[in-house]
């Protein structure tokens, strides 16, 4: 061998070399991305839910219902179960209340001074012979919104709402149909009327 020879020059790698090269060490130093973002569709149907959840917690229940001096349930004769689906509508001696608002929409007169008589013509939309009561109607607007919501979520039909209408024993008849008139005015198309289930004779 020639010690003056010249030294051979390395051999230049190709591009494809080159490039294999380039994903094998990418593959060697590449690691799991961290999760730095929120899946909103995901926290959105999570809300959903829990929304859904709350507004029927809320819901009144007809077995927890307290009765005082201004509130006496009628009895019934009826064996079935009571029905606990719907909004309540709360008639009492002294007033009338819309779900779980403790605020009156309407103050009543007292037994006495209506007899059997509803109520009087500042309520009524057009004069004492009207049924429709204006201020129980404008809180049903807002009750029937949130109503019309959750019959969405749970797939029923959102077109009409069901209400539980709980009354006094001494309501007069013509208050009770000015009540119902007003649920059917505004889209409570099913009332389920809340009484006491009397004793089994014998």
């Amino acid at each position: 061998m020639n010690p003056t020879a010249p030294a051979t020059a390395p051999k230049k790698a190709t591009v494809a070399q080159y490039k294999a090269a380039l994903r094998a060490a990418k593959r060697r130093n590449e690691a799991e991305p961290e999760i730095d973002f929120l899946n909103i569709t995901a926290m959105l149907d999570m809300m959903t839910i829990i929304l859904v959840f709350l507004l029927k917690t809320m819901a009144t229940s007809s077995t927890s219902l307290p009765q005082s001096k201004d509130l006496t349930l009628p009895a019934s004769i009826l064996q079935s179960q009571p029905h606990q689906e719907g909004v309540a509508v709360i008639v009492t001696k002294s007033q009338i209340l819309v779900g779980d608002n403790p605020n009156p929409v309407v103050t009543l007169p007292s037994p006495e001074s209506r007899a059997q008589s509803g109520l009087d013509a500042q309520y009524k939309k057009n004069g004492i012979n009207d049924l429709h009561i204006v201020p129980l109607a404008d809180a049903l607007l807002n009750v029937r919104e949130i109503d019309k919501k959750v019959r969405e979520k749970k797939g029923l039909d959102p077109n009409t709402s069901e209400a539980i209408v709980i009354v006094d024993e001494t309501t007069p008849y013509r208050l009770l149909i000015e009540v119902l008139y007003t649920l059917g005015q505004s889209s409570f198309g099913k009332y389920h009327l809340m009484v006491l289930q009397s004793k089994k004779k014998g």
